[in-house]
């Protein structure tokens, strides 16, 4: 028998008739072209079966705890995450990668409490970030140095300590102030005196002393090497001066006895 042949004109029409399957949509969530909606099912990790051309994830009032390595499929579309009202406690410094066209980042209500610069490194294109009413008692300047997208930055009420270990989040949101949103949230909340100071409101002169008892690596090594050296010049110094004495005495006695009768 002769093989059967389609017409391409009817193969045409079966193909729009019949649409390839979709991408299938994690069995908690609801989808729609180009999001996925998993707020509010009680999930404790990440779905991994997510579609690669999701451009908008929203994660928010479940119970994730922590984001570990490589938590999120690539999603090389995904332009806007939500993770809000989680309990998100720790994010590895290997969770976001494949992320690099995030632009918009909500960690809000959750209860972080340290963030490294590796965490957000690989969101070259981010723009706005959300790490308002964490448990942040200070951010490394590091952290917000990896962003050359930032535009907008949310730290609201989090329970900084306004001591010298704030000083270098005071120096970025100092040179940063069109970038960060709500100003007069930043408020202090140690130690007691300072409760409720806002931290856009200190001075240079706050942290004079922090910048002058702040001693770099290059002065712990300097310090390391001048210090061996100075003690082994002084015994060198006191060893010659202890001999020009006793030579000077020795030439003194002698003197003394060649001058008697």
């Amino acid at each position: 028998m002769g093989c059967w042949k389609v017409p391409g004109p009817v193969l045409a029409l079966l193909l729009l008739l019949c649409p390839p399957p979709s991408p299938a949509c994690p069995a908690a969530c609801r989808c729609s072209p180009g999001e996925v909606d998993c707020s509010e099912r009680g999930l404790r990790e990440v779905p991994w079966s997510l579609s690669t051309n999701t451009s908008t994830l929203w994660l928010s009032y479940n119970f994730i705890t922590v984001l570990g390595p490589r938590s999120f499929p690539p999603l090389t579309e995904l332009r806007l995450l939500s993770l809000a009202h989680n309990r998100l406690e720790l994010i590895h410094s290997q969770a976001l990668l494949g992320l690099g066209t995030l632009q918009e980042l909500d960690l809000s209500h959750n209860h972080l409490t340290v963030l490294t610069p590796e965490t957000f490194l690989p969101l070259t294109s981010l723009a706005t970030l959300n790490l308002g009413s964490n448990r942040l008692g200070e951010l490394e300047p590091g952290v917000l140095g990896t962003l050359p997208q930032l535009q907008a930055l949310l730290l609201q009420d989090n329970p900084w300590v306004c001591s010298c270990g704030i000083l270098p989040l005071w120096r970025w949101l100092s040179h940063n102030r069109e970038k960060v949103q709500e100003k007069s949230l930043l408020l202090c909340r140690v130690p007691e005196q300072l409760n409720k100071y806002p931290i856009m409101a200190f001075g240079d002169e706050s942290f004079r002393q922090c910048q002058e008892t702040s001693l770099s690596p290059q002065h712990y090594v300097a310090f390391f090497i001048i210090g061996p050296f100075s003690f082994i010049a002084s015994i060198f110094f006191c060893t010659f001066m202890g001999s020009l004495v006793v030579l000077y005495h020795s030439l003194r006695r002698e003197s003394h006895c060649w001058g008697r009768p």
